[in-house]
């Protein structure tokens, strides 16, 4: 399944509408305004809390934490690296990591190895807009929150020093 994610321009706190490949409203992704660190909630087309995303303070490198309810889902964290983003993800689905190419908008997301999503960054758009593919099998809204955990570290404008 293809989705387009699209944060909005006029917007305080971080917000982000998902659609799929045929332009259905499928996710809505809203952060917290006036908190340390960055927190974002991931709600389906009904209103219902599928996802919360919890940035860590005062660590050296970026760290998250992804929750379903009261339940850790994830830990994702930046590698130090030179030329190439790369994440490391340790989930309840099992150990991910995220690649990114030099230019930091293509990235191939791998579960113990194996492609299971792609990421691709429009270059020319008035907002922060992605292209994301995920295999079905997989847990659509825990996948799209890494994309918004790579959008977070690499292009939020308060996150850049």
């Amino acid at each position: 399944m293809r989705y387009l994610v699209r944060e909005k321009i006029f917007s305080f706190a971080d917000r982000f509408k998902i659609q799929d490949e045929y332009g259905n409203d499928r996710f809505q992704v809203e952060g917290q305004l006036f908190s340390f660190g960055n927190k974002l909630r991931i709600y389906d087309s009904q209103g219902r809390e599928l996802i919360y995303i919890e940035q860590k303070i005062w660590r050296l490198l970026p760290e998250y934490y992804i929750y379903r309810g009261d339940r850790l889902l994830a830990r994702l964290k930046k590698e130090l690296t030179l030329f190439k983003p790369r994440f490391t993800i340790e989930s309840q689905y099992g150990d991910f990591t995220i690649d990114g190419d030099i230019f930091a908008h293509n990235f191939n997301i791998l579960k113990n190895g194996r492609p299971v999503a792609w990421v691709s960054k429009k270059w020319f758009s008035f907002s922060d807009t992605y292209a994301v593919e995920i295999l079905e099998e997989e847990d659509h809204a825990f996948i799209l929150s890494l994309a918004i955990v790579l959008d977070q570290v690499l292009y939020d404008d308060r996150n850049s020093k």
